[in-house]
């Protein structure tokens, strides 16, 4: 006889004293409920319950079988669902595109999932461009700026805003501008953007409507955000970034923000999967603790940063 064929029945019948209720929780008729239980008693050669018409109460020997049967079964449970966390433990190859601009943002992180769940193995991908996931094998992109391809899963992880730095030198030489039509007499950095194209500078329009785009003369443009902030806190000029750019020369006071009334608002981070994708455990694993960290619909909180 198989060990615990007609326990599960024993047990709902002894915690219902029905055997019509036992039956409806195990799903099944009350003829086969009554036959499990029966052919128990007589492999274990004892009377479990005593049945009447109107009720079902437990012999001793019931008495002393339900609490160990109890035991048993807890155990049984706990070791399928110890089992079945295991399988569901976030593991194996996990690919994660991204562009350069999130590298300070998402590294940390990243580091941290890795501590958290050891036999994943992350495969980081840095790339300006926009990865071909399937092709690529890619399991997470995270994008910043508008999406164009609809059929992926999207999950928004930041909203983010243009920020204007200046070095407490450059603005002791130039004056502080209280207005963006007052930029044009500062020397001004530009970001290149993978299309080569130098990025204009954004701001918020009074009282409202669409940001405004100004189109500056610069001196200097750099396709690197880290090497674009540091000619900002050498003082060759102002910049403007994204919000999650910011470091600790911005902290300590090496680059000041200017015209924070007019900061307009920033293109949206997404983080990316293809469809099915997103109930694996390990990408599963990767959004939640990037929703959690990054505060969904919020801003990065920034982690302290030794430079770049």
């Amino acid at each position: 006889m198989d060990l615990f064929t007609g326990v599960l029945p024993f047990l709902h019948v002894a915690e219902e004293r029905s055997f019509r209720k036992a039956a409806a929780r195990l799903g099944v008729t009350t003829a086969a409920v009554s036959k499990a239980v029966r052919r128990l008693e007589e492999d274990l050669g004892a009377r479990l319950l005593e049945r009447t018409s109107r009720q079902v109460a437990l012999t001793p020997e019931g008495h002393e079988f339900l609490e160990r049967a109890r035991e048993a079964v807890a155990q049984v449970r706990a070791a399928r669902e110890t089992v079945a966390q295991a399988q569901r433990a976030p593991k194996g190859p996990l690919t994660v595109a991204l562009p350069y601009i999130l590298a300070q943002v998402m590294m940390p992180r990243l580091a941290r999932l890795q501590a958290r769940y050891p036999q994943l193995t992350l495969h980081v991908r840095l790339d300006d461009r926009y990865s071909r996931m399937v092709d690529e094998h890619i399991d997470v992109a995270i994008r910043v700026g508008a999406l164009e391809d609809s059929s992926l899963v999207a999950r928004r992880l930041l909203h983010t805003r243009w920020v204007t730095l200046a070095s407490p030198a450059h603005l002791a030489r130039h004056g502080t501008p209280a207005r963006p039509s007052e930029l044009s007499r500062h020397p001004c950095l530009k970001f290149v953007d993978p299309k080569g194209l130098a990025r204009d500078w954004v701001f918020r329009r009074e009282p409202g409507g669409p940001p405004e785009v100004m189109r500056l003369r610069h001196v200097m443009d750099v396709n690197h955000g880290p090497a674009l902030l540091d000619l900002a806190a050498a003082g060759a000029g102002m910049c403007q970034v994204l919000d999650f750019m910011l470091d600790e020369r911005a902290r300590d006071g090496r680059l000041v923000e200017v015209l924070a009334d007019h900061s307009a608002e920033g293109p949206p981070v997404h983080a990316l999967c293809i469809p099915g994708r997103q109930s694996v455990p390990r990408v599963q694993a990767l959004l939640q603790l990037l929703s959690e960290d990054l505060r969904p619909g919020g801003r990065a909180s920034r982690e302290p940063s030794s430079g770049r």
